[in-house]
């Protein structure tokens, strides 16, 4: 483990809370750098590698928050060279983002080493799409060992941030591919995204935020979205097309502590999906290269 753990661990903290203080979007953007990271080769840290998974369609122009990553390893290989993996780096990191936005702590099992390559392939069909129906997401969790409770829980996340009009466009202006909106989104809601992002290409990098109620607190009100017919996503107002997942989703709303304690049970599982320990891998000194 790394020579002084609290120092570490301090380092860290002190590093997310300056990131997001000067640009609260970096919250959402370390906690999806963590999740895309952890579904393509487990959670060792094979994003942060150049080329490879940060060419991907899934994270190519829009996955965020490596400079921030890039300059903890600084800090802490100071404080102790070569003894904390980046995989490790981001795996609290992603935990702080969530802690200061108002989320819960959960304990992060520290000794994760960094994988030696990245897998653009993988990153492409493995990783979820805003695109794809509640059936398909499922099975890529389930590839993973998550369940449906895990899709809804971990979709929690959108809680934070922003989506890039091209992501759900196609709700807006041609959902059925005869120039129709979807009929499932809220009308207001139609109105106010069709402001943000006009049916024009020069348009499909400007951003919405995934809940624009609290948009940089971490709570529930995402799944009060949910069954306002809010969802900015059709990847998250799927959530209501199956009944188990709805009455979570309606749970969820409810109970804003049930939602923070499943959250966290759920960021520690996926945080151990494929993590190299002992021989395996290694402890890089640069995030963007292998030793």
């Amino acid at each position: 483990m790394c020579c002084n753990v609290p120092t570490f661990i301090k380092i860290v903290r002190y590093a997310v809370w300056s990131a997001i203080k000067n640009e609260t979007r970096m919250a959402a953007s370390l906690l999806r750098l963590h999740f895309h990271d952890c579904f393509v080769n487990g959670c060792d840290a094979s994003i942060l590698l150049e080329g490879g998974e940060r060419n991907a369609r899934p994270n190519r122009n829009s996955a965020r928050g490596y400079e921030i990553i890039d300059a903890i390893k600084d800090s802490v290989e100071k404080a102790c060279p070569s003894t904390v993996s980046c995989a490790d780096i981001l795996t609290l990191a992603s935990r702080d983002a969530v802690l200061l936005t108002g989320g819960r702590y959960w304990p992060v099992a520290l000794g994760r080493r960094d994988g030696l390559v990245a897998n653009e392939t993988a990153a492409n069909t493995e990783l979820p799409s805003p695109f794809e129906n509640l059936g398909n997401i499922t099975a890529k969790f389930i590839a993973k060992g998550l369940d449906l409770k895990d899709v809804v829980v971990l979709s929690g996340a959108h809680t934070l941030g922003f989506a890039q009009c091209i992501t759900f466009k196609r709700r807006l202006f041609d959902f059925d591919g005869a120039g129709n909106p979807d009929p499932s989104l809220d009308q207001a809601m139609l109105s106010s995204l069709k402001t943000t992002c006009p049916n024009q290409d020069d348009s499909n990098s400007n951003l919405a935020p995934l809940d624009a109620v609290t948009t940089n607190k971490f709570d529930n009100v995402y799944y009060k979205n949910l069954l306002n017919n809010s969802g900015v996503l059709g990847s998250d107002q799927t959530l209501l097309s199956d009944n188990t997942a709805a009455a979570l989703v309606l749970n969820f709303s409810k109970y804003p502590y049930l939602f923070s304690y499943e959250f966290s049970k759920s960021m520690i599982k996926m945080g151990n999906i494929g993590v190299l320990t002992g021989l395996d891998g290694q402890v890089r000194k640069n995030c963007k290269v292998v030793n």
